[in-house]
């Protein structure tokens, strides 16, 4: 399966910063938040590389990922070895790239990669979501295996004012792929991770109060490629743009999709300057040494 990552935005809420630097190289400690998602989707269960998805007037993004030999020489003459595999590193990951032309919405942008990804199921990644221990798409990739290969979307539990920010779910209860006797015993309630819900639909950002439930679309999708040829034909909705939700509405008339409820520390969403500032302090606590010396110069101010 291909794993394909929509990032041909313009990162407006950047803005002056993103005039010039895509928001997708934006970082999160010492690396910038695509390459957290273009090393999930490598990594993810029966994955075929990652496509990403960018705009022609984003080239850095492109360029982020070239070999920089004549950088990896003066490194290593310098014995730096450790930053010049870093950067070989980066180089060596496999991806490919195609083009969106226009910001015509997330439907689009997937359907931009409809050539990559051929009759088969694909993954979606969310270019603005990282998530570090990348947890989230062999839960997806096994709900969608036991449910004869469905469509899998993944949900976090959002407060009720925070649903006009989101898609929001709803469906219900079915299983929870974890830990089923917890839930059969009360130790876990509907929404904890790893609870499995059938969709019946999906509303696009709903005002508090109109929301089905406070189930809210994550950022990580396992789609039937049955999809493509839906997108191909859907409408620009909402904003003026082609909605992936509404093409998984029509797709949701003749196939089941199902939705995974994930924690909170499963991923952590960049696609804000408060959620970027937030996501980098989250990833400097997991990281015992880097965590120490902060706390140590914020004592020292």
């Amino acid at each position: 399966m291909k794993a394909i990552i929509p990032s041909a935005g313009l990162g407006t809420r950047f803005m002056p910063v993103t005039k010039s630097v895509p928001k997708e190289l934006l970082p999160v400690i010492n690396k910038p938040v695509i390459q957290y998602v273009v090393e999930e989707a490598n990594a993810a269960p029966a994955s075929e590389g990652a496509v990403i998805v960018n705009s022609p007037e984003k080239p850095l993004i492109e360029d982020y990922f070239q070999r920089r030999i004549l950088l990896e020489d003066t490194l290593r003459k310098r014995d730096k070895h450790d930053l010049a595999d870093l950067i070989e590193y980066v180089g060596q990951l496999p991806i490919s790239t195609v083009y969106q032309h226009a910001p015509l919405g997330l439907g689009h942008a997937v359907y931009c990669a409809s050539q990559e990804t051929g009759n088969e199921p694909f993954y979606v990644l969310l270019a603005d979501v990282i998530v570090p221990d990348h947890s989230i798409l062999p839960m997806l990739y096994e709900v969608s295996q036991k449910h004869g290969g469905a469509s899998v979307v993944a949900v976090i539990e959002v407060s009720e004012e925070e649903t006009s920010r989101f898609g929001i779910i709803s469906g219900s209860y079915i299983e929870h792929i974890e830990n089923e006797q917890a839930v059969l015993s009360g130790a876990l309630s509907k929404t904890s991770r790893g609870s499995v819900y059938k969709l019946d639909s999906m509303v696009e950002k709903p005002a508090p109060g109109e929301a089905p439930s406070r189930l809210a679309l994550f950022g990580r999708y396992l789609l039937s490629p049955n999809i493509m040829g839906i997108l191909r034909d859907t409408k620009a909705g909402r904003g003026g743009e082609i909605q992936l939700t509404d093409a998984m509405l029509t797709l949701l008339e003749t196939e089941d999709i199902y939705a995974l409820v994930i924690g909170k520390d499963d991923g952590y969403d960049t696609g804000t300057v408060a959620n970027l500032i937030a996501a980098n302090i989250k990833m400097a606590q997991r990281d015992e040494k880097l965590s120490e010396s902060i706390k140590n110069m914020l004592k020292n101010e």
